[in-house]
């Protein structure tokens, strides 16, 4: 750094002029008022010129042309005390501004701690009033008064041939710390205009002649919340001025809601082998935690007889989205009996009132047996490929209404089953609707291709044993034995108690409990009443010539593998939907969801495109059509006075 106070001269040299020092310039002045007592900071400072060993001639120091000639060459602190820098000009202050973009480029800013170990070499400053004494390192060739940011001053700079403790050095040493401190000062008061250029000077680092430039003031308390962002800057190895580069972090960007990916945990490829815990894994625990840190999903499920109806409800808001549940669910499963005659104009409605944060993984259709599974966009890669199976129970029909459509998939490493069903109907034929049951748990040949989680704890006779959770819902046509009349009685008292009362006479609570039908299923507390058979749009159970009985022959059943893996939420009907003789009935649940491998058969986020297109269309269009409609109401409502 050039400066006009370093000069090279031996002991002999002629002393400068007495009457300089008693005339200074204003720019002296000013510097003497701002600067730090030179002389105390050059009598502390590890870089001082070495005192006399007696291993050879006394050699003075070179000293500036302005320095006092009667200063004895033993005594380092009384010629400090009377130094008196004098600044350079102006013009080559903005010099010292500028560093060379070569070696700027090339050079490396390390930590404040290597910083600290490998440059100062001294403990951490508790304060910018208290000064503690540095320890000189073992060796070094720049002064330690600067900060790490500031250090490396390109080379040529410096006097030619200089080494570190020489006597040269020593006189470029001064000039470098008036020049230092100049440049924080400028840097100080330029910092209200415009953003630092140069990377911050570490507060723990910092000596004692920068303390006064470098001292923290009360309207400055964010500094301490501005360092990080400066020390990473510093890291990023990126010049003054330029935006940090997201190739330079690993923390979560700022920008994006992504998770970073590590360059080595994508050429892991342990988990081909099937590792549950293998880093990068598909299905593994890594992933799991990500999208499920409890390790439990929500899962929706619903049943509905629609009654071969070709009109659909104009809302399904109520039975996709019921108002008890604050937050849509991660799966939906829907299961119909005696289905519309137009089954894409029903798959389209569900498409159409979940939205675009959903895609059908799956349908299937057994004649009037419809099932659908939606799921999140984003989980749609943590599942198998999606099989089904289905099962007649009245064989002589060529219309099938009656039987069995199994939907499996493994969902991480949780095997899961859906089966939806309609059991014989009759009001005493008990007899057939178990024997529909043992039919269907022996005909759904499920799994196909894809393994099956616990192979030691399955039946061959029974596919409710080949998975870890199981839901099965339908119309199961089991009804309340007693009559007409006892029903009627026990619904006129309150619902707490009628409810109770009416599942005592329950057919398919009485054959559960004798173990003849969903051995080891649990069905949730029933709180609604009976959702069959009501008048077409009324809420009125049947008043035909039939006069039947009002049943819950529409139910939700679960059997979990593991005790506790699955967990009812809510069970409950929807009363608003009244184009069929049934009430929907839905159910929530939380399913614990555990790691798998990815060396099954994968979906690859394989889902029904043109349905989801068409879904997107409607919402957009009904969405037009109610602001339309929303317009027009309010402009009809506005009279005109003439």
């Amino acid at each position: 750094m050039p400066s006009r106070l370093a000069g090279v001269g031996r002991s002999g040299a002629s002393p400068p002029q007495p009457a300089a020092q008693g005339h200074l310039q204003p720019e002296d002045r000013m510097l003497k008022g701002q600067l730090p007592n030179m002389g105390k900071d050059l009598a502390a400072h590890p870089g001082s010129p070495p005192a006399n060993n007696g291993e050879g001639p006394e050699k003075s120091p070179v000293l500036p042309p302005k320095l006092p000639a009667q200063i004895s060459n033993e005594d380092p602190q009384a010629k400090a005390a009377s130094f008196i820098p004098k600044p350079p000009p102006r013009p080559r202050l903005e010099r010292a501004l500028s560093l060379d973009e070569k070696a700027w480029r090339r050079r490396r800013f390390p930590s404040s701690h290597e910083d600290l170990a490998a440059h100062v070499g001294a403990s951490p400053c508790r304060g910018s009033s208290q000064d503690e004494v540095l320890r000189p390192p073992a060796h070094t060739d720049s002064p330690h008064c600067l900060s790490a940011s500031l250090q490396e001053i390109p080379t040529s700079r410096r006097a030619q041939g200089s080494a570190g403790g020489s006597p040269s050095s020593w006189g470029h040493c001064i000039s470098g710390m008036i020049s230092t401190s100049l440049d924080v000062l400028h840097r100080d008061g330029a910092s209200a205009r415009s953003p630092a250029r140069l990377p911050a000077v570490d507060q723990k680092v910092a000596s004692g002649s920068l303390r006064p430039a470098d001292r923290v003031d009360s309207g400055q308390a964010d500094l301490k919340a501005r360092l990080p962002s400066r020390l990473f800057r510093a890291h990023s190895s990126l010049g003054p001025g330029r935006p940090p580069s997201p190739l330079a972090s690993e923390a979560r960007s700022s920008f994006s809601l992504l998770a970073p990916i590590r360059a080595k945990d994508v050429r892991t490829r342990s988990y081909l082998e099937g590792s549950l815990l293998a880093s990068g894994a598909l299905m593994g625990a890594e992933e799991l935690a990500r999208y499920f840190p409890d390790r439990s999903m929500a899962l929706f499920v619903a049943t509905w007889n629609m009654q071969g109806q070709k009109e659909l409800p104009p809302n399904l808001d109520e039975l996709l989205l019921p108002a008890e549940a604050d937050y849509a669910q991660d799966l939906y499963v829907v299961g119909v009996q005696e289905g519309c005659s137009d089954r894409r104009e029903w798959e389209t409605r569900l498409q159409e009132t979940l939205g675009p944060r959903y895609v059908t993984l799956y349908s299937a259709a057994h004649g009037a047996l419809y099932m659908s599974v939606l799921i999140r966009r984003d989980l749609i890669w943590f599942c198998s490929e999606v099989e089904s199976s289905t099962v007649t129970t009245r064989i002589v029909s060529h219309i099938k209404t009656k039987g069995a459509l199994g939907v499996s998939f493994t969902f991480f490493g949780t095997s899961l089953l859906f089966i939806t069903s309609h059991f014989t109907s009759g009001d005493g034929k008990v007899s057939e609707r178990l024997l529909d049951y043992s039919r269907t748990i022996q005909g759904l040949a499920l799994p196909k291709s894809v393994p099956d989680t616990s192979p030691y704890r399955s039946d061959a006779a029974d596919v409710t044993t080949r998975f870890d959770g199981v839901f099965w819902f339908g119309d199961f046509n089991f009804r309340l034995s007693g009559g007409r009349v006892a029903v009627e009685a026990i619904l006129k008292q309150d619902l707490g108690e009628k409810v109770s009362a009416l599942l005592q006479h329950d057919q398919l609570t009485q054959e559960m409990k004798k173990g003849s039908i969903f051995k080891g299923f649990q069905e949730p507390d029933i709180h609604f009443l009976p959702s069959y058979k009501f008048d077409i749009g009324k809420d009125s159970y049947d008043t035909t010539s039939k006069q039947r009985t009002p049943s819950y022959t529409d139910r939700v059943m679960y059997k979990s593998r593991h005790k506790g893996d699955i967990c009812p939420i809510k069970y409950s009907s929807c009363p608003g939907i009244k184009t069929s003789d049934h009430r929907p009935v839905y159910s929530l649940f939380r399913v614990k969801v555990r790691p798998g491998r990815d060396n099954i058969p994968l979906a690859a986020g394989k889902f029904d495109r043109e349905l989801y297109l068409i879904g997107i269309k409607r919402r957009i269009s009904r969405e037009i059509q109610r602001q339309q409609a929303l317009k027009a109401q309010h402009s009809s409502s506005i009279c005109t006075v003439s």
